[in-house]
């Protein structure tokens, strides 16, 4: 474990969020690396563990932990993708249920990374690292849809720059449980780690910033067929949002209840939209829903019948 001491005595790094501070002082790693570092008890300040929301003093000291990046040697597979839209710049692939995007612990083959370093051979961008190669955004295990992957390296910052200003156009469908009075509505509650299960997210007061948009498309019983537009990219955002209104997503064994013979959470990123890093012009690419989430939809509607 490699150890920072850094100390605030200059009045322009007073009364900024520990966090951002940390990411300006130490720009190897990410803003969201240090939250979790900070979240994790690896950054003390004057011998005390602090929250993100922290704001530097003069006179602080900071004792920041960082572990050294682990050399995993991550090798292409020949695995079928579907692939919904290539240009020289980016791709766009359709992630079936069940695959991880990227290698990580119990993960390191398998993953969309192994497939795509296979298909793009050396065309990815290097930006998030070895691990990471191409990945700007992501989507979960059981999500199933639109993934938008980097080729080069001024692709990845162009769309990097969109999603953090919220400009690319991100639409899912899902399955949640229960059915609503309301059309439609907006979430809009701040989602952080969860203070009681540290694996999981939630609702909590000092979150981050977080916007969910909701339109009610068909309702059975018990169940609703619903459109969201995500106005943020929050991880578990459209999860955690659903189960905190008490509408969890159909089979979300972590924020909801496992259904027999369905594998995690009815979810499927059908629309993503984003200016072309250089052209410029705007792309839009849809997946189509998958066979199991159609055919569950036949299902229940013909129980309403």
């Amino acid at each position: 474990m490699d150890e920072f001491n850094l100390n605030i005595d200059d009045i322009n790094d007073e009364g900024i969020r520990i966090d951002k501070y940390l990411a300006s002082a130490l720009p190897e790693r990410s803003r969201n690396y240090y939250q979790k570092a900070i979240d994790n008890g690896y950054v003390l300040v004057n011998g005390r563990q602090v929250k993100s929301k922290y704001q530097t003093k003069i006179g602080d000291e900071i004792l920041v932990s960082i572990e050294p990046v682990k050399e995993i040697d991550i090798k292409p597979e020949d695995i079928p993708i579907e692939i919904l839209y290539e240009d020289e710049d980016v791709i766009v692939v359709n992630k079936p249920k069940g695959m991880v995007v990227h290698p990580a612990p119990g993960h390191y083959s398998g993953t969309l990374v192994n497939a795509l370093m296979f298909h793009c051979k050396d065309s990815l961008s290097g930006i998030n690292g070895e691990i990471r190669p191409g990945i700007v955004h992501r989507i979960d295990m059981n999500t199933t849809g639109s993934l938008l992957v980097c080729k080069n390296d001024n692709a990845h910052n162009s769309i990097a720059a969109q999603i953090k200003v919220h400009s690319v156009n991100r639409i899912y469908k899902g399955l949640v449980v229960g059915n609503f009075k309301e059309i439609e509505g907006t979430i809009d509650a701040p989602i952080g780690r969860n203070p009681k299960d540290r694996k999981k997210m939630a609702v909590v007061t000092d979150g981050r910033e977080a916007v969910t948009h909701f339109k009610i498309l068909e309702q059975y019983k018990g169940i609703s067929f619903v459109e969201f537009k995500l106005e943020t990219g929050r991880t578990h955002q459209i999860r955690v949002h659903m189960s905190h209104i008490g509408h969890p997503l159909l089979g979300d064994d972590v924020y909801g209840k496992p259904i027999k013979n369905l594998v995690g959470q009815t979810l499927h990123a059908e629309t993503i939209g984003f200016i072309q890093p250089t052209s410029k012009e705007y792309v839009e690419v849809k997946a189509p829903l998958p066979d199991y989430f159609e055919k569950l939809l036949e299902k229940y509607r013909k129980e309403i019948k």
